[in-house]
């Protein structure tokens, strides 16, 4: 494996908690899904009847919540962060992801979260009739 493989590999390892039962989410992330590089992910749907959370992963509770995410390093991000960090795991969106680890794009993206959540239940609903 080449040095650049190595690095790509290593900034793709993470495991990316969603939502499975959300309309909106399923899209989203059937999207990601579809990207190159996403075949070293971890997709773990949190409304699978046998999530636990736990060892660093987000509890049930807080993970139907809010979208998180574990990075390589192995720390558990979510709202914002945790879609920067996942850009950072897929080669075409890498760019995007670092830049919105750092300020004051993180603090945009955390805005911009933040301002989506209360919509959520809308855009549940829109999606699920698109379904």
């Amino acid at each position: 494996m080449t040095g650049k493989e190595m690095e790509a590999r290593t900034e793709g390892a993470c495991r990316v908690y969603y939502d499975g039962s959300c309309p909106l989410c399923r899209r989203e992330i059937g999207f990601y899904r579809r990207r190159e590089g996403a075949e070293e992910i971890e997709w773990i749907d949190v409304s699978a009847e046998d999530y636990r959370g736990g060892e660093g992963a987000p509890e049930p509770d807080a993970a139907m919540k809010r979208f998180h995410v574990v990075g390589a390093d192995g720390k558990l991000v979510s709202g914002g962060a945790a879609f920067a960090q996942l850009w950072t795991a897929l080669p075409g969106f890498r760019a995007a992801g670092r830049l919105f680890l750092m300020p004051p794009f993180s603090w945009a993206i955390a805005f911009g979260y933040r301002l989506f959540l209360p919509l959520r239940p809308l855009l549940q609903k829109l999606a699920a009739k698109g379904e």
